[in-house]
């Protein structure tokens, strides 16, 4: 029998291909996938020992299965965590990742700029359970100071953000956390696995949905939570088993496909959206483009410390307004309009009627969504497409 390697000496590669493999007598090449909700025992003395865990093995389909378990064991490998555990949303593992430790008295500080749900659950949600928060402008670091005391119970931030791309010193913010003992969460969506790496910059907790670039066709709904083995086994799956948010082993067995090719997925993406920053720069419709990889970005110091590439992810804003926006994106042929991202298809989606609507004008202003903002996913299709749909969509403007 071939003696088992030590997976974390791969190559990332090899790690997102192979990572955390279970395979049965049967030999398949591809991962099984396990479509049952429950498992049977040879004994009763069996079933005793995998619920008191004296004996290893499956229980219930809602604490894990073996596609789940092949999910998190690649994950962990990917972003270098000691532990994961995945969530049937993105937002349930934002959700877990907060509820799992917060209680009544606690404070949150956040980062101003949110994606809806979040700014829903951390505004709206957390107060009617008697927890206070502070919003806290991205690049301050002052007002960080400032809104993390000794009271803060966890910091959470999406950098870059969703939707105007603000960044936010990481290892900056997670000094301040360390001194208060604040746990320190970090959305790490918009900059994927690959290119952004949270817990080496001092982060605890990296959540993401899986839903956007790590599925990456637009197939499957899901979420992950990243961190410590203390803090998964300890805090988050305790919360997350006995609350049901976990993810289907059909959803996980695609998951764990995709992973295989994200490293190509992404580069290309990368790649594609360089040349559509460049390209829009030097268009005279626009009032403002934002990429963390132009140096035109008021945080591109941050980005070239903290990232390796700009990112799958443009936002500008046209002139004239939401009437621009929408003549824009009307005129585009090859670029679908959705409120989704991450996808093999670039998509594109004006923030301030879709994704960010339900926050209200008063915080759309604040977090800089303008009526003639739109968010850009860039895609893997051809850049000479790409780039013919973006020039033919300008001139509609």
């Amino acid at each position: 029998m071939k003696k088992k390697q030590d997976a974390t000496k791969w190559k990332l590669a090899t790690k997102l291909v192979r990572g955390g493999r279970i395979k049965t007598s049967m030999g398949e090449t591809s991962e099984g996938l396990f479509l049952n909700s429950s498992y049977s025992y040879e004994s009763a003395e069996e079933g005793e020992g995998r619920f008191d865990g004296s004996i290893p093995g499956f229980k219930y389909g809602r604490y894990s299965h073996p596609n789940l378990a092949m999910l998190e064991e690649r994950l962990s490998l990917m972003e270098g965590s000691e532990a994961c555990v995945v969530t049937a949303s993105g937002m349930a593992a934002v959700f877990a990742s907060f509820m799992c430790q917060l209680k009544a008295g606690d404070h949150v500080a956040a980062s101003a700029v949110l994606f809806s749900s979040c700014h829903y659950i951390i505004t709206d949600l957390l107060p009617r359970f008697g927890i206070t928060y502070s919003l806290v402008e991205s690049a301050d670091m002052a007002a960080w100071a400032k809104a993390i005391t000794k009271k803060t119970k966890l910091v959470f931030m999406e950098t870059p953000a969703n939707p105007t791309l603000e960044l936010v010193d990481i290892a900056a913010v997670a000094k301040l956390c360390k001194k208060t003992g604040a746990c320190l969460i970090v959305d790490n969506v918009f900059a994927t696995p690959l290119l952004q790496h949270p817990l080496q910059l001092g982060a605890d907790v990296v959540v993401y949905s899986t839903t956007k670039h790590i599925d990456g066709q637009g197939r499957t709904l899901g979420g992950a939570i990243l961190g410590s083995k203390a803090f998964i086994e300890n805090t988050a799956l305790p919360f997350i088993r006995h609350t049901g948010p976990h993810m289907s082993a059909f959803n996980a067995w695609v998951l764990l496909k995709s992973l295989e090719t994200l490293p190509l997925r992404v580069a290309r993406h990368c790649d594609n959206a360089e040349v559509l920053a460049d390209l829009l720069a030097k268009s005279s419709k626009l009032s403002r483009l934002i990429y963390p990889g132009l140096k035109s970005h008021p945080q591109y110091a941050i980005a070239k410390k903290q990232m390796d590439r700009g990112g799958p992810m443009i936002a500008f804003e046209l002139k004239g307004g939401k009437k621009a926006a929408f003549r824009f994106m009307n005129a585009l042929q090859i670029i679908d309009i959705s409120n989704n991202l991450g996808n093999a298809k670039s998509l594109i989606t004006h923030s301030a009627s879709t994704t960010h609507a339900s926050i209200g004008a008063p915080a759309r202003k604040a977090q800089g969504i303008t009526d003639g903002l739109v968010r850009l996913s860039v895609g893997i299709e051809d850049i000479d497409d790409l780039r013919a749909d973006i020039e033919t969509a300008l001139k509609a403007v």
